[in-house]
């Protein structure tokens, strides 16, 4: 499943990858072979282990499609308007959604357009079946194991920005002409380029669409500031990328509750030197013993699972933002924005108590408990 794609098809979904997916690992199953599923991105690696996906299509294509989808036509809505529908015909599902998460309000609407039934409704469906838990459905290959590949943060950092390095030594440049001038150029010039859907939101042309646009139109010294621009950007991103996946592997393989979790094993990759004893001789070790029926002898990682809720509401007053899960709202009461009203709000009280005005003394954040939302 490399470079099977058309470039073009700009709604191959993670269900299509899933659907393809599927009938390869049988039939490695009826060869009487162990499939190895390797990654990349966890979310698509969870939906082959759990079932987590919802089909929208009664009978899905085999084949990629060039025809846009529904999604797409309702993510061109305006924000507020996609929420208010969603509020209609799915109201759970609304409550648990941004305003402004184009994306996921515009798939729940979605899901309701095509199958009839609520989003929430099927997703409270998969967690009541057998097995299935608050993160989805049950566990649909129950002799798996997880092998998780982790380093250091800074030795991580440093590998991704000298990989990017390699790859522009390779000639990635030349790769991004090439693609830019098959797909994207009269996308350009039509004004009609799209960095939201299909490969042109991976990470790695985005980032150059300055520079690819403005090559033979602006002086050498513009040009050269413009690549590096994008090299940086492609750094800055890929490591912003992988500390997602690991979140990923954390939250929703280390921490999924329930009894139908894989073991996941840690493999630590900091020092290449190492490679022998600290990654490939265990790993060798846990799949023989995994084969074999027998204990591993290295312990799989486990972590608490979080008591922080992800989906309260709370609105800020003072930004006029809505903030959704514990950790979010705790990271904005923290952050620059915020503390800059605060300090200006304080600021303008202050001012109030020595012209003798009586100044709003209310909280000034409130919970958002009545299931209101601000105006986007």
């Amino acid at each position: 499943m490399i470079s099977f794609v058309d470039p073009l098809v700009s709604n191959y979904t993670v269900v299509d990858f899933r659907d393809k997916a599927v009938p390869l690992i049988e039939d490695i199953f009826a060869r009487d072979k162990i499939p190895i599923v390797v990654g990349g991105t966890n979310y698509y690696i969870e939906s082959l282990l759990w079932k987590v996906l919802i089909n929208t299509k009664e009978k899905p294509s085999s084949a990629p499609r060039l025809d846009s989808d529904r999604k797409v036509e309702l993510e061109q809505l305006d924000s507020a308007e996609l929420h208010r529908r969603l509020s209609q015909v799915d109201p759970e599902m609304a409550a648990k959604l941004h305003p402004h998460d184009k994306r996921k309000v515009a798939r729940s609407l979605q899901v309701f357009e095509e199958t009839g039934i609520p989003h929430s409704e099927i997703l409270h469906q998969q967690q009541e079946e057998e097995g299935g838990g608050p993160l989805g459905g049950p566990l649909k290959y129950p002799h798996s194991c997880i092998l998780w590949l982790h380093a250091d943060q800074a030795a991580l950092d440093a590998r991704l920005e000298k990989r990017v390095d390699d790859m522009v030594a390779a000639g990635l440049l030349e790769e991004l002409r090439d693609f830019h001038r098959r797909y994207n150029r009269e996308k350009v010039a039509e004004n009609r380029q799209d960095y939201q859907h299909g490969i042109f939101q991976s990470i790695g042309f985005k980032e150059f669409h300055e520079y690819l646009v403005s090559e033979g139109n602006c002086s050498p010294e513009t040009s050269a500031l413009l690549l590096e621009k994008g090299i940086q950007a492609l750094k800055q991103v890929t490591k912003r990328y992988a500390r997602r996946q690991n979140k990923w592997v954390r939250n929703r393989f280390l921490k999924r509750p329930g009894p139908n979790v894989p073991p996941v094993y840690g493999l630590e990759v900091s020092d290449l030197q190492r490679w022998e004893e600290d990654v490939l001789k265990p790993a060798l070790e846990i799949v023989e013993s995994f084969i074999q029926g027998r204990e591993p002898p290295a312990e799989p990682l486990r972590m608490e699972q979080d008591e922080e809720n992800k989906r309260s509401h709370r609105v800020c007053e003072l930004c006029a933002r809505l903030i959704i899960g514990d950790r979010e709202w705790a990271a904005h009461t923290r952050s620059k924005s915020h503390l800059h009203h605060l300090k200006k709000r304080r600021k303008l009280e202050a001012s109030g108590r020595a012209g003798g005005t009586v100044g709003n003394s209310g909280d000034t954040e409130t919970s958002d408990e009545d299931g209101s939302l601000p105006l986007p």
